[in-house]
């Protein structure tokens, strides 16, 4: 007997000798003593479950990042100093952060789940001659399988008969209509899982039709449970936001240690108490950690998830809001995604001719043929049941004014030759209401005209020419049309014989009609504005080249006459490193295995991209793991497809993605904005505390001072800057480089400079008060806190000005400097709160030098962001 490993693939090899191979004869099935050896030596039928993470491990994984660990070590230290409401602070910060990526995350590892749940309850089975109903679990190689309408395949199946066999394979393969399938002839050993058409697949529909089959795989060797495997070998992928934040968090970690020991080591040389300089010291490490940063960033996230979802984009992972903004490809399933997933007839002709009909309506004859040849049922409420490509020919008539049911009953069917692979068309015949025949036949052009001898041109017969048929129907193939042609032959008298194809000549070709997955209408919109955000998009298909090549054209995917593509068979014969070098130009890949997938997004990867994978199908699951960022369809998709992913869109339209891409952009500059600003007021806070000494003056704040400004100055404006809306040109960037850091384009030098200036103009209130007996530290504390709230408005935007951007945009923002700013006169004029904060009430004169000193970080700001308008840059942009 063979084993599954054996050489020839079953769809290679006739009926009779997978038969042969599995020791079985169809006709009797296996004998139960059997079966049961080979349920023990194969196993049970079921997709395996990979390892399933604990939840101990998910909230480990929570915290295992290195901006939460040095903020632990900051609370730590802020504990060490005698600070502990700032530790408290800060660990309610960081156990936020880690409940609410806990709570995103909890689904993340259910697709394995989902793999099994699409696994059919029950097979109808042969055994010991006698049909029986099993659980699916217990068929074995070498099972008879009954397969009927409505049934889930139960098991890999190689057919041994089939009738009218129809196998909706859309969540394997990603084609969008029923394949029809048959016994013989064997397909080439290579073929692609949609060109199997002796073979029927576990997990997949009958659609049509019934038939039986030989099984010969089960569990994880069927080609579901290959994909099972490769989803779970896909890698889990850090996005750029971790990433990123991961090396901001070590490099800002560094740099604190720096400052720390050089401020302990300036002390001890000034002859300072060691004790005061190194507390001192721990208390600027403090000061310097931007323990808002994680809150902020999960708040961002937070709310952009709930922006996305009013636009029908669900985020199962926070991180992936952001993700979105940093794709430099996004590969995108055609069937679902790009399309409706839904066949119509696109445009019909009179065969010969190279150009649509001229009239608007197709000739009489046409429509009543595409109503009478169908196989379509059609309910009482008017709905349509049967083969989609069917229903849209139907449907196609009925607008025309076709009323089939009445057609129907007018010229009842008097017999049929079926439709199959083999022959290529099908052919019906009706009663003519007259005593005589009304003979139809619809199919593959080629088969149809060779069975014409004329052809219907302006309502007049012509002679027929085959190659000019072909010839048309060709044009429209390479519009990435299924093409039909419909014939017809009146008989005088009826037949009494059996309709045979002998009978099939002499007809009269009525014309062609072109099908297709009609385009989503804001599809080619949304693809034109992820290029000129400088992101590719890269159709990848199941379907047969040519119609991926047109689709791919139309929508300006790939331009010029032939789109870039690659099918799956040249594919497989690429070895990786050829694929990383081809994948930077090829926009279509056709006819594509779930291997493969994975293979076009790893090679993309190999390149420095960051990838998005959009899918449906159980096909699509491991590439949406793989890919930095999985985007499932919500309503046609799997819940395999949907597991896997990221994000789910809810309307499965393509060009809500567009919408994500923006939002996700959005979020990214609204953090980036932060960053400037928390990096500015904690750099203003070292150069005060460092530069203090050195020009001898006291040390100029108190540690409850450094508190309240990282909570309230720092922490609540950064809050209401997360809310931004998204700048003019936000989808007119590139993407950012995978590599670019948060400090990119002149972000730690703004941070530095405006920084110094900030707690230059703080030590310049100092020095003030100390030489005129003023309220020097209050003066200090004050326009320190000012300063920041001035900062804040200014950093709304990179490069707008603050007059052309109003605080209509952002009134969150405005509320809360209000606010901020009623509270820190609070610390200075309620004597409840001077007390706490140790500060003293300013007068007249020093409140206006406090206020007018505090708009200079303002003005300065405005003045840079002016210079950046008129070209000047502190680095290149990434791409």
């Amino acid at each position: 007997m063979h084993d599954v490993g054996q050489r020839m693939p079953w769809h290679a090899q006739p009926a009779s000798a997978v038969a042969a191979g599995w020791e079985v004869d169809a006709s009797v099935g296996l004998a139960r003593v059997e079966a049961t050896r080979r349920l023990a030596r194969y196993g049970h039928n079921r997709i395996r479950e990979a390892t399933r993470r604990s939840v101990l491990r998910m909230i480990v994984d929570q915290v295992a990042d290195m901006m939460i660990i040095v903020l632990v070590a900051a609370a730590v230290i802020a504990g060490a100093v005698g600070e502990p409401a700032d530790a408290i602070a800060i660990v309610a910060i960081v156990v936020l952060n880690a409940v609410l990526g806990f709570l995103q995350e909890y689904r993340a590892d259910r697709a394995m789940r989902a793999l099994q749940a699409l696994a059919a309850p029950t097979a109808r089975v042969r055994r010991d001659g006698t049909m029986v109903t099993i659980p699916a679990a217990e068929v074995v190689p070498g099972d008879v399988i009954v397969l009927e309408a409505g049934m889930i395949v139960p098991a890999d199946v190689r057919l041994t008969s089939a009738w009218h066999l129809r196998l909706d394979e859309s969540a394997l393969t990603g084609e969008s209509h029923p394949v029809e399938k048959g016994v013989a002839p064997p397909v080439d050993a290579e073929a692609a899982i949609g060109d199997r058409r002796t073979m029927g697949h576990k997990g997949t529909v009958v659609a049509f039709g019934r038939g039986e089959g030989i099984c010969v795989a089960t569990g994880m060797a069927t080609e579901l449970g290959r994909v099972a495997a490769l989803l779970g070998e896909a890698d889990e992928l850090r996005t750029p936001l971790q990433q990123r934040l991961q090396r901001f968090a070590t490099q800002l970690g560094l740099v604190v240690l720096a400052l720390c020991a050089a401020i302990f080591a300036i002390g001890l040389l000034r002859g300072e108490p060691p004790l005061l300089m190194f507390l001192t010291a721990l208390s600027l490490a403090v000061a310097a950690m931007p323990e808002a940063l994680p809150a902020v960033v999960t708040v961002s996230l937070a709310l952009g998830a709930r922006r996305m979802a009013g636009r029908h984009a669900l985020v199962r992972r926070l991180p992936a809001v952001e993700t979105l903004g940093s794709v430099t490809y996004i590969c995108a399933d055609k069937t679902g995604t790009l399309t409706q997933n839904r066949m119509a007839v696109r445009v019909w002709r009179e065969a010969p001719a190279a150009t649509t009909a001229a009239v608007p309506t197709p000739p009489r004859a046409l429509l009543e043929a595409m109503a009478l040849n169908s196989d379509v049922a059609t309910s009482r409420e008017g709905g349509h049941h049967g083969d989609p490509t069917e229903v849209a020919l139907l449907e196609f008539a009925q607008r025309h004014g076709v009323d089939s049911a009445a057609l129907r009953q007018r010229h009842r069917r008097l017999g049929e030759l079926p439709f199959s692979s083999e022959r290529g068309r099908m052919t019906t015949v009706h009663d003519d209401g007259r005593g005589g025949a009304m003979v139809l036949m619809k199919g593959a052009p080629e088969r149809v005209a060779a069975c014409c001898s004329r052809v219907l041109a302006g309502g007049e017969a012509a002679p027929l020419r085959l190659a000019d048929v072909i010839a048309a129907a060709d044009e429209m193939a390479r519009d990435g049309l299924r093409v039909m042609a419909y014939a017809r032959r009146d008989d005088a008298v009826r037949s009494t014989h059996a309709l045979s194809e002998a009978d099939e000549r002499d007809f009269t070709c009525l014309g062609l009609v072109g099908i297709a997955d009609p385009l989503r209408p804001e599809a080619s919109a949304a693809v034109q504005e992820c290029r000129a955000a400088g992101i590719h998009v890269v159709m990848i298909t199941g379907d047969h080249r040519a119609t991926a090549e047109a689709i791919a054209r139309e929508l300006g995917i790939a331009g010029g006459a032939a789109a870039a593509s690659l099918t799956g068979a040249a594919l497989a014969r690429l070895d990786d490193d050829t694929l990383v070098e081809k994948a930077g130009d090829v926009r279509v890949y056709a006819r594509v295995a779930p291997e493969q997938k994975i293979r076009i997004v790893r090679a993309l990867q190999a390149r420095g991209e960051f990838v998005a994978m959009t899918g449906d199908g159980v096909n699509d699951a491991p590439a949406l793991r793989q890919a930095e960022i999985g985007i499932a369809m919500g309503r046609v998709g799997t819940d395999v497809a949907r597991e896997a992913a990221d994000m789910v869109l809810t309307d499965d339209n393509f060009a809500s993605i567009v919408a994500a891409v923006r939002e996700g952009r959005r979020i990214y500059d609204n953090i980036r904005k932060f960053i400037r600003y928390i990096l500015t007021g904690n750099s203003a806070e070292i150069w005060l505390l460092f530069l203090a000494p050195l020009v001898m003056l006291p040390l100029p704040l108190l540690p409850i001072h450094i508190l309240w400004v990282n909570l309230v100055t720092d922490g609540l404006p950064g809050v209401a800057l997360a809310l931004e809306g998204a700048e003019r040109d936000v989808m007119r960037r590139p993407p950012r480089a995978p590599d670019e850091s948060v400090f990119a384009h002149g972000l730690w030098q703004h941070a530095l400079w405006v920084g110094f200036l900030m707690g230059g103009v703080a030590l310049g209130a100092q020095a003030w008060g100390v030489r005129t007996g003023g309220h020097w530290q209050s003066m200090t504390f004050t326009v320190l806190a000012l300063s920041q709230l001035g900062h804040a408005l200014a950093v709304r935007s990179e490069r707008e000005s603050f007059l052309s951007l109003g605080l209509a945009g952002n009134p969150v923002l405005a509320i809360t400097v209000l606010a901020t700013v009623t509270l820190q006169l609070a610390t200075l004029y309620v004597p409840a709160l001077t007390r706490v904060f140790r500060t003293a009430p300013l007068d007249a004169g020093e409140l206006a030098l406090c206020l007018v000193l505090s708009t200079m970080v303002f003005v300065a700001v405005e003045i840079e962001k002016a210079f950046l308008r008129r070209g000047f840059r502190y680095g290149r942009r990434g791409r």
